[in-house]
């Protein structure tokens, strides 16, 4: 593993120059030198309105912000669950939940059980030889890797990156008693599990941040002269909210919950802006295409710390629900998408788009990748680029906390059935993004395509239901 050394937030100033040097790019420019890179940065628990692009107000995203002003932003993205695995799943398989393999973060029957903390628990890995988006961009002779979080092992030796595609892991699997909060002890470098010993016995020298971002960094580098697709998978700010420095915010007249909260989320940020300066100093920025999303919404209940600091930073602005809800709360995502000289800067999208769709697009940026015929997912490169929208169609969510329910969108339609197999809730999200009025009353022809999306849209899995 490479020498690491924590990295001190950037300073306002140097953000501010960062920031800066971003190109301006009004209109499509030439047709790139050569399939373009394809970076996927994600973040964990991270509300859409935790970023300064969405809004965000007390909390500094430069380097993410500048990302939106020379790209797109949109408005309408979702993950594909409320939670962390199966949304994950979605991301990497281009399946709804109806169809993933991974539904949940624990299962009611098969899979492998294992240890969370002291309490067992039952989860489910990937299946033996199940395609994901790095199978079909290795496929189409990129070199493939992953940093950071994978979390779709489910406690199964087969089911690990390397096994899916990915050429190259740097990170950690499900296995949270390894990682020791932020400070990890442990991490794995392909299928080996090796020391971090500037962390042993207690020490708390490497931020995991810093150790995702010097890794993607040095991937980068490494794989300048090949195209590659990168999967940079932070785990911030999901709780704990830990930092080695509350910088800027120490001085704020605000809980010690909030301060580390929105450094967690600088200290991310810097590592975005590292990623993109890396990518410009090996000549790249044109040739690389950069994604920054977050997994769901950010996370409430059950601890008055989660709670605290979502509240206090509006980080669902004034969406329903949270983390494991699959009302907007939940399931609304922040997506940016960077690339120079072909995605108009500061271009802004309302299209409903999910996780399932980013490995049909991945597909289509790539050129000559071929997809797999149990994708849910849609090429959106169309409408990043330029060339037009989407072709109308519902987007699906099931979840299983606390136990089983039902979402669709369908253009300003979103339904919700809720825990329970209660009456389908409607609501018309162009009037009312808060879901706050049920309009099912007035709408009995919409809510009846709802009822076929259901039932349509899902193959009960044995392993959750």
């Amino acid at each position: 593993m490479t020498t690491l050394t924590r990295r001190a937030l950037l300073s306002t100033t140097a953000q501010a120059t960062m920031a800066a040097a971003l190109p301006s790019i009004a209109h499509a420019g030439p047709q790139p030198r050569r399939r373009p890179n394809i970076i996927y940065i994600i973040a964990d628990d991270l509300g859409v309105y935790d970023l300064g692009c969405y809004g965000q107000k007390k909390i500094r995203t430069p380097n993410i912000d500048a990302l939106a002003a020379n790209g797109m932003l949109f408005n309408s993205a979702y993950g594909g669950a409320p939670i962390c695995s199966p949304s994950r799943c979605a991301l990497m398989t281009g399946k709804n939940m109806g169809h993933s393999t991974i539904r949940d973060n624990f299962a009611l029957q098969g899979g492998i059980i294992g240890k969370r903390g002291k309490e067992s628990v039952r989860r489910i890995g990937l299946a033996p030889g199940e395609k994901t988006v790095a199978t079909a961009m290795a496929e189409a002779g990129y070199v493939t890797g992953l940093v950071g979080k994978w979390h779709l092992d489910g406690y199964d030796p087969n089911a690990i990156p390397t096994r899916h595609g990915f050429q190259e892991f740097h990170g950690w699997l499900t296995q949270t008693e390894t990682t020791q909060g932020y400070f990890p002890t442990q991490w794995y470098s392909g299928e080996k599990l090796g020391n971090i010993p500037e962390n042993a016995n207690g020490k708390q020298t490497v931020y995991e941040t810093d150790i995702c971002t010097d890794q993607a960094c040095d991937f980068i580098r490494k794989n300048q002269k090949s195209p590659f697709f990168l999967t940079l998978a932070y785990n911030a700010p999901h709780s704990p909210h830990i930092t080695p420095t509350t910088g800027s915010y120490a001085g704020r007249p605000w809980g010690e919950y909030e301060k580390n909260y929105a450094a967690m989320i600088e200290f991310l940020d810097a590592g975005v802006g590292a990623v993109v300066q890396t990518v410009r100093e090996a000549g790249l920025e044109k040739d690389t295409v950069i994604f920054v999303s977050s997994d769901h919404g950010p996370r409430s209940e059950p601890t008055a710390e989660q709670t605290e600091v979502v509240e206090f930073f509006d980080s669902h602005g004034s969406l329903r629900g949270y983390k494991r809800d699959l009302y907007e709360g939940g399931i609304r995502v922040p997506l940016i998408v960077s690339w120079p000289g072909h995605i108009r800067a500061g271009s802004v999208s309302d299209e409903p788009v999910y996780h399932p769709d980013f490995l049909p697009t991945a597909v289509a940026l790539a050129g000559n990748g071929r997809l797999y015929p149990d994708m849910d997912g849609a090429d959106i490169s169309p409408a990043l680029l330029g060339r037009g929208g989407i072709a109308s169609r519902y987007l699906y969510w099931e979840t299983y906390e606390p136990s089983f329910w039902q979402a669709a969108r369908h253009g300003r339609w979103k339904a919700v059935k809720p825990v329970g197999g209660g009456k389908i809730q409607l609501f018309d999200l162009l009037e009312d993004p808060s879901e706050i009025k049920d309009v099912s009353a007035e709408n009995s022809a919409i809510v009846e395509s709802f009822v076929r999306c259901f039932k349509e849209c899902r193959v009960a899995s044995p392993n959750y239901i």
